[in-house]
């Protein structure tokens, strides 16, 4: 496809709702395991540090890491492709979860779907970026990440309903086989833009002459120049050398321990502290995180509008910040108040802070990187993310949980979830001090991506 081509904007949202359609299939079945966790615990007895493995370690080290390597084949290669591939793979692996007769083989299969999910978020990160100029970017990808309330939604609500009424085992399959059809239409419908069109479109005339630059960037404009993409190593040390996304990425980290932890154990908090039916856990469970798409919305928007009218691109983070310092009183009174209706109305507000950071958080990475880093700089996020976060917190708490049953009976989910919170104020102290170097980081970066986009030119 030549560099000239151009997406009208209709098709351009079309291409983001099928990102998130994609997205929304992702999240059903990443969050299906955790309403079912109860059912399987009574079926297969498995005790909470099983359970906590199989909604973090076991997803979330694959999930993570396999993520740098399908992100650099997708900075090389068809990106459509690519997620096409990875969603009908972890399809069929969360299918073959309700196949699964004990703990080795569960495992397995949850392992295959963190490995086809690995290849979901960043060729559609990079894809969007592509789609969409970086003054709406924030918001695009606030959009896509929409995905995660919607399914978390329709992954609990589904998943509790089954669990009453279809049993674990089917429900699994239930959720599984629809995302082949989606693959397909990601496969079919979505066509690969040019890398960097948005950013060309609305690229300023460059200064031709290049200053001295750190090794990094020589590297960069190298494999530029040979229409390739630098490797992980490169983005990685070109990324840690910003001091704003690394105290972005221990900040998106330390923000995912709590979520997860809570997104993996919240049923099984209601079933066994309030007594509340999977049903009944789904359905209330679903709507809560369904009202979470307005903070995953808000956060990017607000990112978008405000720094636009202000010019300060600091609120990228303040915003987050704000966000998780609300969150933390609101979590303590959730989990500590003796009345079920009164957790459940307090999750709600919660769940509209949890999701605000993410919008800002991607659209930073993207903003710090050059055109051909984007889906590897998505992926090095996305591993501290979900490395700390999928994979430490669920799996951490069910620890907790555990070393306290022997004292505190069935409410050591209770406080394990507790403890949990103190992370959310130590992830929002990290988005205020990588505020104070945002600014100058990123017009380093554009300044770089001017010089390559000259560079091409000249060429």
């Amino acid at each position: 496809m030549s560099n000239n081509t151009h997406f009208s904007n209709g098709y351009r949202y079309y291409a983001l709702t099928v990102l998130v359609i994609g997205y929304v299939v992702n999240f059903v079945d990443r969050q299906i395991l955790a309403v079912l966790l109860e059912p399987i615990r009574k079926d297969l007895f498995f005790n909470d540090f099983q359970l906590g493995l199989l909604g973090g370690l076991a997803f979330a080290v694959f999930y993570a890491t396999l993520g740098i390597p399908i992100a650099m084949l997708a900075d090389r290669k068809s990106r459509v492709k690519i997620l096409a591939a990875a969603m009908a793979v972890w399809s069929i692996m969360t299918a073959l979860c309700g196949m699964a007769s004990n703990f080795f083989w569960l495992l397995l299969a949850r392992i295959g779907v963190g490995v086809g999910e690995a290849g979901a978020s960043p060729p559609s990160h990079s894809l969007i970026s592509d789609y969409f100029p970086v003054s709406t970017r924030a918001t695009a990808l606030s959009i896509y990440s929409l995905g995660i309330p919607i399914g978390s939604w329709i992954g609990t609500t589904v998943g509790g309903w089954g669990a009453d009424n279809l049993g674990w085992r089917m429900t699994f399959f239930l959720v599984g086989i629809p995302g082949l059809l989606v693959a397909a239409l990601v496969l079919l419908t979505l066509r690969e833009p040019p890398r960097g069109m948005s950013d060309l479109e609305e690229q300023p005339k460059a200064d031709p002459t290049p200053e001295p630059e750190p090794v990094e960037e020589t590297q960069i404009e190298a494999a530029d120049a040979h229409s390739d993409a630098p490797n992980w190593q490169v983005v990685f040390a070109y990324l840690w050398a910003k001091r704003s996304f690394r105290h972005l990425s221990i900040a998106a980290g330390l923000h995912a321990f709590v979520s997860y932890g809570a997104t993996n154990w919240n049923p099984s908090f209601l079933n066994r502290i309030h007594d509340m039916s999977y049903t009944e856990t789904g359905y209330w469970l679903g709507l809560v995180y369904f009202i979470g798409a307005i903070g995953t919305f808000l956060g990017g928007f607000l990112g978008d509008q405000i720094s636009d009218r202000t010019g300060e691109k600091r609120w990228y983070f303040w915003i987050p910040a704000a966000s998780l310092i609300a969150m933390v009183p609101l979590q303590l009174w959730a989990y500590l108040d003796s009345d079920a209706m009164t957790a459940i109305a307090v999750l709600f507000p919660i769940s509209i802070l949890s999701g605000m950071y993410l919008g800002p958080s991607f659209a930073m990475t993207q903003g710090l990187v050059t055109l051909r880093m984007r889906a590897v700089a998505a992926a090095i996020l996305l591993f501290v993310l979900n490395l700390i976060g999928m994979g430490l917190g669920p799996t951490l708490v069910g620890v907790l949980s555990d070393v306290l049953m022997p004292a505190t009976g069935e409410d050591s989910i209770r406080y394990a979830l507790c403890a949990s919170v103190a992370l959310n104020a130590w992830s929002a102290v990290h988005f205020l001090i990588g505020a104070s170097t945002l600014k100058q980081d990123l017009a380093d970066s554009e300044e770089l991506n001017r010089r390559l986009t000259a560079q091409r030119g000249a060429a």
